[in-house]
């Protein structure tokens, strides 16, 4: 078969929900991923960021291949002898008293959704059915009915009404705005990314979250980090959060917490909020599954072992420094933290940040842009120095061809 084979086979027999680049992949082995004739690229988007540590991770893909022998699923109406060792090993590894685990991360948003709804109700004492939750413009959580009812995306919302009522909207990064809406007194939590990742990797100001996380406490809200895309030793620290400081009341993790090879999503909370939720009142056949649990377990371990996050903090400067440094028009403004950076792209002869992107796949790099003009560039980080300036000649050189 042809690539234009596989490409023709997807579209006749699935969903038309996803718009891929006209590459067909076959094999990944750390930053690398090869197609089905065999060419090979640098991966810079990494499964948007599940994929932190490398493609293939030989001790993850130990850890799923030993568990898998053993047993895979229980369901929750049993204990299982993988479970317990999970959840200690989460909270401890990232401070809380208890974890919740889920599958995916909208799943994970949609349990941190209703965390919040009734410790408003049984703790805050907000009236039934009253409470609300500020969000920012420009997120993204997920594609769930509640999710996009809290989405200012016309793609994400529209046509897809009616929606589920109790979000507030806020824009990202405005501190003014929030504290406006916090002084409603049926707000039983804050939303928010640490940096918008679908949004272009919009960082907020120095201060912001810390300042965020400070007005909630004084009003008895929940500040809610959802740190699905930025967590996991991404943007330099392990969570995006540490870079100030801030610890969330609930914490929303996913995508690389299982390094892209199973799918393991969590929230994180202290007693105070976690045990609001009873038996059946809340779950999921698969949500800490043996495999899942082994398989996450050992994919953290790889991004402390291996220092990702110092290698992501001190990498990430070098790329900032080097899309700075291109001498184009094109180039509108660079941004990021870590190894998560966006390049927004001015088009230029009809020619935009798709074209750029195609582009640059033909050179040997993918990436995938995100709203149009911006292309989202985040390796596996696991790059090394010497192949992260190898990528970087092959963006430049690309960059070029449309001077």
């Amino acid at each position: 078969m042809t690539p234009a084979d596989y490409i023709a086979r997807e579209d006749k027999y699935g969903a038309h929900n996803y718009h891929p680049l006209p590459v067909v992949l076959e094999k990944g082995e750390g930053i690398y991923v090869w197609d089905v004739e065999g060419k090979k690229y640098f991966d810079f988007l990494s499964a948007y960021s599940a994929v932190n540590q490398g493609h293939c991770h030989p001790r993850i893909i130990n850890a799923l291949t030993e568990q898998a022998k053993e047993l895979t699923l229980t369901s929750r109406a049993f204990y299982s002898s993988v479970l317990g060792e999970f959840e200690e090993y989460m909270t401890k590894y990232f401070g809380f008293d208890k974890v919740l685990p889920m599958n995916t991360g909208a799943e994970a948003d949609e349990t941190a959704l209703k965390l919040c709804r009734r410790w408003g109700y049984d703790v805050k004492g907000i009236p039934e059915n009253e409470a609300k939750i500020i969000v920012c413009a420009e997120n993204f959580h997920g594609r769930t009915i509640t999710i996009i009812s809290m989405s200012t995306d016309p793609d994400s919302y529209k046509g897809f009404g009616p929606f589920t009522p109790g979000f507030v909207t806020v824009p990202y990064n405005d501190l003014d705005a929030l504290a406006k809406e916090l002084e409603d007194p049926n707000v039983a939590g804050f939303l928010v990314e640490p940096i918008q990742g679908e949004a272009g990797v919009y960082v907020p100001d120095a201060g912001y979250l810390k300042k965020a996380s400070e007005m909630c406490k004084e009003k008895n809200v929940l500040f809610i980090a959802d740190e699905v895309q930025t967590g996991i030793a991404r943007t330099g620290k392990l969570l995006a959060c540490d870079h100030e400081d801030v610890k969330p009341d609930i914490l929303i993790l996913g995508k690389a917490i299982s390094g892209g090879v199973f799918p393991v999503s969590a929230v994180l909370a202290n007693d105070d909020v976690m045990l609001v939720i009873k038996p059946g009142e809340h779950g999921s056949t698969y949500g800490g599954n043996p495999l899942g649990c082994k398989v996450a377990m050992a994919a953290l371990d790889v991004i402390k072992d291996e220092n990702l996050a110092d290698n992501s903090e001190r990498l990430g400067k070098i790329f900032r420094e080097e899309m700075l440094s291109i001498d184009s028009d094109m180039i509108e403004l660079v941004r990021g933290k870590g190894l998560l950076n966006a390049v927004a792209i001015k088009p230029k002869n009809g020619k935009t940040a798709w074209d750029v992107c195609v582009a640059m796949k033909e050179n040997g790099l993918i990436a995938k842009p995100t709203h149009e003009h911006i292309i989202r560039f985040a390796p596996p980080l696991v790059i090394n120095e010497e192949q992260l300036r190898e990528a970087i000649a092959i963006i430049k050189k690309t960059i070029a061809q449309f001077a």
